[in-house]
């Protein structure tokens, strides 16, 4: 952004301001405008100032590349990465970049989860995944402070920035933990602000493509469906449900899956709801590897993990818990009617 389109930022600003409003209702929506314009004026500025030093070889839109600019300069100033070559991924709450590594790294290529700025985020339907999670801080610690913690109850504006870096937290921890515990994710590096980097899954041309996409062999259907009834032993090992497991959050390269996109994760332990969300966990695994030619009974599997690690079974599945949008979703409550 030009300096001349900056005070033009602060002259539509100054204008509104000034204007003399004919109703409560006219004075609310331009202060949301004023508002908006002046963070979003802030942020361009930021970016200009990171821009000068941290130049990437992806072309982004003038906006994008103002959060990304932002989201990235700590990253980029701890030498986590060198490059940012362009967009592996988009999507409502997170974009996936692929980044040159930094000279520190051991790996050529990262990824790096670049998550949405907060007032394009919709964290409204996240309760069910939140009960009886502690909130964490920007290190991934248990939050303490009580000014935090109140904020978040009242959902004040900041408030819901700390929920929004708790959410962010809650993926890098569950990474880093499943990872040391053998899960097939993605080896993690870094988490600041917006940002987490970890093992890019691909090469430096393709991105590895999610399995939804990809037909298999046979025999080859019944190894993976196997290695991801494996890797939901171990989260559930270690306390933990994805929460959002299908086919479209689980990468194929090479003969191997690599299973991502954590926020939303749910404790066992402490969320009464745990059984319904872990079996429509199994059951979307399962519609996928049926209609690669596996027989699988979803709900056979989802019980004998689920008793295995001394859980009991719940009544069945509540239709508030299920997308009335996802076809898995719909076949599930069909069999249960």
């Amino acid at each position: 952004m030009s300096k001349n389109q900056l005070h033009e930022y602060f002259d539509e600003l100054d204008d509104m301001n000034e204007d003399g409003q004919d109703s409560a209702r006219k004075r609310i929506s331009v202060k949301r405008e004023s508002k908006r314009k002046e963070v979003e004026a802030k942020l361009f500025i930021r970016a200009q100032e990171i821009a000068k030093e941290f130049q990437f070889t992806y072309k982004a839109a003038r906006f994008e590349e103002a959060w990304l600019l932002d989201s990235l300069t700590d990253i980029y100033e701890h030498q986590w990465i060198s490059d940012v070559l362009r967009k592996v991924k988009g999507g409502k709450e997170a974009s996936v970049y692929l980044c040159k590594s930094g000279t520190d790294m051991d790996t050529p290529f990262v990824a790096a989860k670049i998550y949405r700025p907060r007032s394009l985020r919709n964290l409204k339907n996240d309760a069910q995944y939140r009960i009886g999670r502690v909130d964490l801080d920007a290190d991934g610690s248990a939050l303490w402070k009580e000014a935090d913690i109140n904020a978040i109850a009242k959902r004040t504006t900041y408030g819901e920035e700390v929920r929004h870096r708790s959410w962010i937290a809650y993926e890098f921890k569950t990474l880093e933990r499943l990872f040391e515990a053998g899960a097939d994710v993605p080896k993690t590096y870094a988490m600041e602000k917006n940002a987490i980097v970890m093992d890019f899954v691909g090469d430096e041309t393709t991105a590895a493509p999610i399995l939804n996409s990809v037909n298999l062999p046979a025999s080859e259907a019944r190894e993976l469906l196997d290695r991801v009834i494996r890797n939901i032993d171990i989260m559930l090992s270690n306390n933990c449900i994805h929460g959002d497991l299908s086919a479209y959050n689980i990468l194929y390269w090479n003969g191997n899956i690599t299973l991502i996109d954590f926020p939303q994760i749910v404790l066992p332990k402490e969320n009464p709801t745990s059984w319904k969300i872990f079996l429509r966990d199994v059951t979307r695994i399962c519609d996928y590897f049926s209609s690669q030619g596996v027989r699988c009974d979803a709900y056979k599997i989802a019980a004998d993990i689920w008793t295995s690690h001394g859980f009991n079974i719940a009544k069945r599945l509540d239709p508030k818990y299920l997308d009335p949008d996802n076809p898995s979703d719909r076949k599930l409550w069909e069999k249960q009617k």
